[in-house]
């Protein structure tokens, strides 16, 4: 299977575990040496109507990816093994 990263960016991820809708796909992480996706990462939910931002980024591991499917990403993550990465504060 190819896909392109502008296709994946279409797509909306999935939890298997609880049913949570995470979001979208915003970004990819990429090994330099192997040139191997590392992760994807999904913007975190927005703060009282998105009025005061958003809360720190998800950060999905390409391992815990289930199915990548025409409309949706399917991703296994508990609650105990799910990362977030800050979102940089610019001032």
């Amino acid at each position: 299977m190819e896909t392109r990263i502008a296709d994946l960016r279409c797509k909306e991820v999935i939890n298997i575990c609880d049913g949570q809708r995470l979001g979208y796909v915003e970004d990819v992480l990429f090994g330099i040496p192997d040139g191997r996706v590392v992760a994807l990462i999904v913007p975190g939910p927005a703060r009282f109507f998105g009025l005061f931002g958003r809360e720190d980024d998800y950060m999905i591991p390409w391992d815990r990816i289930m199915r990548i499917g025409e409309d949706i990403i399917i991703v296994e993550i508990s609650e105990q093994n799910r990362r977030k990465r800050e979102r940089r504060k610019f001032f």
